[in-house]
């Protein structure tokens, strides 16, 4: 290498032929990918990746114009084994990195090169020739492809790396400062489209395809696994067992025995299919008989074999006994020799799914576990943990990106369906080794691949478990457990997380095994009740399931509110809590929402009291409030615990639909009795008739919510989080429900004594503390002065009322005591009428949406 012109610790040396691409000091001890010269044509940036989950991958100067090769080429070099000024990072926000992953920097000189191209079609042979203009109009140019705003804003930042490494080289190019640099990059981006990034974009899997595919996949790894394995291993013994015999006389004669009877009969004969052809199954016949694989080559030829076999092909059944039931009965009569190598594959991409659907953990992390992170607890009591590692955001003491993983400093806590599927794959692997080791998950081919199974892999395997699950389906009787289609297309591995976070926030009916976990996995995931998430951030799957809970809620909220306006009845003790929660909780349409809705997600969670949670089980609505909930919630719990719930609780809440289908069970469960032995009988008998009470004691208490005259039902916005749930021009409290789905007015300014208090305050001061809120009578809703459903003369009424309480303060008594409570009276003509029908209700505040929407006969006791 030729030495820097300055003593600069941020400028290399200019690089040699035989320089490595990679310098020593960036390859991590355990990395033994050997490093590229600086010479070839291409480069690899593998001694720079350690994570397993990632591929390896080089960048190829061959598609690089001649004439700008040789300067692209330094530059790239310079940015693999350089690092960026502090000064260069400064207005690149707090994102930025001095150096970047192996697969951004291979990226990055894509985007170069293709520069390059543009620039040699153009006519131009050297960097240092593009201007000002011409950045502009290749960024055109790009834009011009559709390139969305923030792929383009990627592109200028890697863009402007060229000029930044560029003044770090020994000899620079002299490659000029892009105009955005200096005019803003604002001008040379499209259009913002206000579509929300991350992971809350990710669509959920459909509650028809998760519930059959995890059952599907619970099925491999607790029914049948021992059998598989069992196969498995028995296959690689005749597999061996056939390649090392060798030829004698008797394993001729065995061979003729065995094979010349079934020719001559007509029977099938064993065979093996590849790509849709049959063999002659020779390492099967070869380790049955005893052959050498040259006497049966030899057999097979002389016999004309292949072309019988094509004709009548035969099973090769394993001599191993069949353990796994399905249904009650065995699932298989015996595993086929040819079978084995599927069933193994499908029983690690079983796994594969429970790992990625029952933690909550993302897909690099599942595929960084490695055998033994799930040890046995020392309380047999406790839970088991998952100690692994992460690889997201993992960085150097400078900040810089380091593709080594970091040990996890919590563990994951891992329900029984997981521990069961670490078991099994702790089977498969060495003790040490990547549960999902590519070389020994590799069981067709066998490539001595290195590093993890990849994405791409994983997610064809899953395809492949579903074809086979619909037929295993098809052919064992189960039309109950076939997987449809998706409706959001392929089944990829990024979107069990969103699911697992969605179906346990809704809870859509299905098996009540995968009830049970989604009831587990709620314990286990919500960070304020589990030891081993409570110190997190509410970040990662804890706010992806704050977002899922706050979305059903709204779903729940919007269904109460078409019943309502419907006309249907409502009942329970929470019944003016949930009319409360219906009328200001926004509706939501759509799936996508803002990736700032998860920290308003969390807050709007918290208004204990005011949450909607839907349970088709019990056919109700719970209002979730800790201190009546008989569930037995934690103290800081936001959700129910809607496994356990209990008759009786203060929270339910039911509608007429409910009733109805208390009616339509009950009516299944008689149905059912009658084809049931007499103990059983009675017993769901006597279900039955208890929800029939259930829907009786609804009939008998429902009542109405009716809304007043010259008002329509609450029928509640429309909003993605932002949007107001209230009336044009009117912005509820920071007290108020719904406050934490809105974006809330901006006050700083501190309230002058004596004067008017901001926007929102002055409601939040006078709402129930002033005696004229709590006094008011209820005025009849029939006045034909207030056709508008307001009060007559209210605002009037209202300042001469606090006119009269600042002038007509008492002096204070004697002895210091408080004056008595005293009942203001009005005149007539100066406050709204009562009537005997009435007479002595409490009235909200006029501007209160919820409460007036409703006839006072319709709300039920506080």
């Amino acid at each position: 290498m030729t030495a820097p012109a300055a003593d600069d610790p941020y400028v290399l040396p200019m690089p040699a032929g035989d320089s490595p691409v990679v310098l020593p000091r960036w390859i991590s001890p355990g990395n033994v990918h050997p490093s590229s010269r600086y010479r070839d044509m291409v480069w690899s940036l593998a001694p720079l990746i350690d994570n397993p989950s990632t591929g390896l991958v080089s960048v190829h100067w061959k598609n690089c114009p001649a004439p700008l090769r040789n300067h692209v080429k330094r530059i790239a070099w310079t940015m693999i084994n350089g690092q960026l000024r502090p000064t260069q990072l400064k207005t690149r926000g707090h994102r930025a990195r001095a150096r970047t992953s192996a697969g951004e920097q291979r990226d990055t000189c894509l985007e170069w090169m293709r520069l390059a191209r543009w620039l040699h079609a153009r006519g131009i042979g050297d960097l240092a020739a593009c201007a000002g203009d011409d950045w502009a109009a290749y960024a055109e140019h790009r834009r011009s492809g559709g390139i969305g705003r923030g792929p383009a804003g990627l592109m200028l930042s890697r863009l402007t790396d060229l000029w930044a490494f560029d003044g770090l080289t020994a000899h620079p190019t002299g490659v000029t400062r892009p105009v955005w640099e200096v005019d803003g990059v604002d001008d040379h981006l499209p259009a913002a489209s206000g579509e929300a990034g991350g992971e809350n974009t990710t669509e959920p899997l459909d509650p028809h395809v998760i519930g059959p595919l995890l059952t599907w996949a619970m099925q491999m790894v607790e029914n049948f696994a021992d059998d598989i394995l069992a196969a498995w291993t028995e296959r690689n013994r005749l597999t061996g067992l056939a390649a090392a015999t060798a030829s004698t006389p008797a394993g001729r004669a065995a061979l003729e025995a065995y094979l010349s009877p079934l020719i001559q009969s007509g029977s099938p004969l064993p065979a093996v299919q590849h790509k849709g052809v049959h063999a002659p199954a020779q390492a099967f016949i070869a380790a049955t008989t005893g052959a050498s694989p040259m006497q049966v080559d030899r057999f097979a030829r002389r016999h004309g074999l292949a072309a019988l076999v094509a004709q009548r092909p035969g099973p090769c059944p394993l001599p191993v006994p069949v353990t796994g039931h399905i249904e009650g009965h065995p699932w298989r009569e015996r595993i086929d020799f040819t079978e084995a190598t599927t069933l193994m594959r499908h029983l690690g991409t079983a796994a594969m799914i429970i790992c990625l659907y029952l933690t909550g953990m993302r897909p690099q992390e599942v595929q960084g576990l490695r055998s033994g992170c799930c040890t046995e607890p020392v309380d047999t009591t406790g839970p088991h943990l998952i100690r692994g590692h992460h690889y997201k955001n993992v960085t150097d003491e400078d900040g810089n990106h380091l593709s080594a993983d970091e040990e996890r400093e919590l563990p994951w806590v891992a329900i029984t369906p997981v521990v069961h599927a670490i078991r099994v794959l702790e089977r498969i692997v060495p003790d040490g080794e990547l549960l999902f080791s590519a070389a020994h998950h590799d069981v067709t081919r066998r490539r001595g691949l290195s590093g993890a199974l990849k994405a791409d892999t994983l997610s064809q395997r899953i395809d492949d478990f579903v074809l086979w699950a619909k037929r295993e389906a098809t052919a064992q009787g189960l039309p109950h457990q076939h997987i449809p289609d998706d409706p959001g297309g392929t089944i990829s591995l990024t979107r069990f997380r969103r699911t697992l976070a969605w179906h346990i926030a809704r809870r859509p009916g299905g098996l009540i095994a995968l009830a049970v976990q989604y009831g587990h996995m709620r314990t286990v995931l919500d960070a304020r009740t589990s030891t081993g998430y409570a110190t997190r951030a509410r970040r990662g799957i804890h706010g992806v399931l704050d977002v899922e809970t706050a979305l059903a809620a709204a779903d729940t909220a919007a269904r109460l509110r078409d019943r309502l306006a419907a006309g249907e009845k409502v009942s329970g003790p929470a019944a003016r809590r949930a009319l409360t929660a219906a009328a200001t909780t926004p509706r939501f349409e759509g799936r996508i929402v803002p990736w700032t809705f998860a920290r308003k997600a969390a807050a709007f969670l918290d208004r204990d009291g005011l949450i909607l949670f839907d349970n088709p089980d019990a056919h109700l609505i719970c209002v979730f409030k800790r201190d009546t909930a008989l569930c037995d919630p934690t103290l800081d719990a936001t959700a129910p615990n809607q496994y356990d719930c209990a008759p009786g609780c203060g929270n339910a809440v039911r509608t007429d639909t409910h009733a109805r289908l208390l009616r339509d069970n009950a009516q299944k469960i008689d149905d059912l009795a009658a084809h049931s032995p007499e103990p059983l009988d009675r017993r769901l008998h006597h279900n039955a008739d208890r929800l029939r009470t259930l829907a009786d004691i609804h009939d008998t208490t429902a009542h109405p919510a009716e809304a007043r005259p010259g008002h329509e039902p609450a029928s509640g916005p429309t909003t993605t989080g932002r949007a107001h749930p209230h009336p044009p021009g009117h912005r509820p409290p920071p007290d108020r429900p719904g406050h934490f789905l809105q974006r809330q007015p901006y006050h700083r300014r501190p309230r002058r004594r004596g004067g008017r208090p901001p926007h929102g305050a002055h409601q939040t001061l006078r709402r129930p503390q002033e005696p004229f809120l709590q006094t008011c009578p209820q005025r009849d809703q029939s006045d034909p002065q207030n056709e508008n459903g307001t009060p007559r003369n209210y605002s009037q009424t209202h300042e001469n009322h606090r006119q009269s309480e600042r002038g007509n303060r008492r002096p204070p008594t004697p002895d210091n005591t408080p004056h008595p409570r005293r009942r203001r009276l009005y005149p007539p003509d100066r406050h709204p009428r009562q009537t005997s029908a009435h007479a002595g209700q409490r009235c909200c505040h006029p501007s209160d949406q919820t409460l007036n929407a409703l006839p006072i006969h319709a709300r039920p006791p506080r």
